[in-house]
């Protein structure tokens, strides 16, 4: 059934051109090195590499521990990174510098994937998460490549998307040699639509492998000073379209008790920040953005971060992280980075793609769930309560430190697929 669905690929591939090209109208960066995206590589790309892809900034992110071990153990061994999207290829970059080459994953069509392969000869694929593409895991089987599936996670609405097209789907996952699972519920949906019981490995999420260097709290902490020690600041952190409304208004909110009250906005992707900069000004709150102010700036409503990679230091600065992605039912993002630092993390209802983590973290008094309505008023008390905030802030930080140990376990188990490289 990979015919049909290759069929599919070419019958929809002007509905992908013209989205790529509305991407590119926003954000120039999508029309840069389209050729990779169509299996046309630069004639110095790296041979007999690892092939890894990470589909965006979180995946790429989450590889970080791993990665590093890889270069460590295997120093001879090239490694290509593929992500999806520019911010993704930004912060691949800003992680490992020309230590990684980064390529555009290509469209999953045959003639695309065969000069892909043709010119990588990958010795092995690690996919992050969830990308399963059938074209692409066609060509790791037919070229003897191994091929795994790491810090897998499944979420019961994509199981049951896998499940109706199943007779397309199942070949797909029967390809991979190697998945390790983030938990037991993800372990038994991939088996579920179709992973083989003899390479499932369950692991625990490398999200936990946090690890925060003095420099970003020290950063943090500078950045606290700049804007005003003294007051209380919250951060909403990877917001989308129709969250920043929301925060805004709890802000407004929060002024009511707190005059003196900051706003650090992070938007998801860099295509909006020109966006939810004109969303702030129309709003009538007092903005800076991160890009175009000389610190110290103690007498702003919000501070728009606008800039990539520097949300660690962001977090650092405030007592309070909404984590965006939650209210919009985008699923959620990863609410362990702020938990790393100590500060009280809040999410909204929508965390479908961090289900057992944010389990983990609520069961623990580690985080707080909120309504949209609700959100200003959960923000109000925290604000109000240091205690509580120290509190819940401890409980975060020792929910992620309890809970590291997965990439000792994704090591040995991606070093056995590294063994049966042809």
């Amino acid at each position: 059934m990979r015919y049909l669905y290759t069929f599919l690929v070419y019958m929809l591939m002007p509905v992908i051109l013209v989205r790529l090209w509305l991407r590119g109208r926003r954000n120039p960066a999508y029309r840069e090195r389209l050729g990779e995206r169509f299996g046309y590589l630069p004639d110095d790309v790296p041979q007999g590499c690892l092939w890894i892809h990470a589909v965006s900034v979180g995946e790429s992110q989450a590889t970080q521990p791993m990665v590093q071990w890889l270069m460590e153990a295997h120093p001879g061994m090239p490694v290509v990174m593929t992500t999806t999207t520019p911010t993704g290829g930004q912060r691949v970059t800003q992680l490992y510098g020309d230590r990684i080459r980064h390529l555009y994953f290509p469209y999953d069509s045959p003639a695309i994937m065969k000069r892909y392969f043709e010119a990588l000869k990958p010795v092995a694929v690690i996919i992050m998460e969830t990308e399963v593409w059938p074209n692409m895991l066609h060509y790791c089987r037919q070229n003897s490549v191994p091929v795994a599936l790491a810090n897998a996670r499944l979420s019961e609405k994509s199981a049951q998307g896998y499940h109706k097209f199943s007779f397309i789907t199942a070949a797909a996952f029967r390809c991979f040699d190697l998945v390790i699972a983030q938990a037991g519920a993800d372990a038994q949906r991939l088996l579920d639509s179709g992973v083989r019981q003899e390479v499932m490995h369950v692991c625990g999420s490398i999200k936990f492998e946090v690890k925060v260097p003095q420099s970003v709290r020290e950063q943090g902490e500078l950045l606290r000073a700049a804007l005003g020690a003294d007051r209380p600041v919250w951060i909403a952190a990877s917001t989308h379209e129709n969250e920043e409304a929301v925060v805004l208004d709890a802000h407004r909110r929060v002024l009511e008790r707190y005059p003196d009250a900051l706003l650090i906005i992070v938007p998801r992707h860099p295509e909006r920040f020109d966006t939810v900069a004109g969303l702030i000004e129309s709003s009538g709150l007092s903005c800076v953005r991160r890009t175009g102010v000389h610190l110290p700036v103690t007498d702003v409503a919000v501070y728009l971060g606008d800039v990539m990679g520097e949300l660690p230091i962001f977090y650092g600065a405030a007592d309070v992280a909404f984590v965006g992605g939650s209210i919009a039912p985008i699923g959620g993002h990863n609410i362990l980075e702020p938990a790393a630092l100590g500060v009280v993390v809040v999410f909204g209802p929508h965390m479908q793609n961090f289900l057992e983590i944010s389990r983990m973290m609520l069961e623990a008094g580690a985080a707080l769930q909120t309504s949209e309505e609700q959100l200003a008023e959960v923000v109000l008390a925290l604000l109000g309560d240091p205690v509580q905030r120290e509190e819940i802030g401890q409980h975060g930080q020792e929910v992620v430190e309890s809970n590291q140990g997965a990439l000792e376990c994704t090591r040995q188990a991606i070093e056995h697929l590294l063994e049966m490289r042809s």
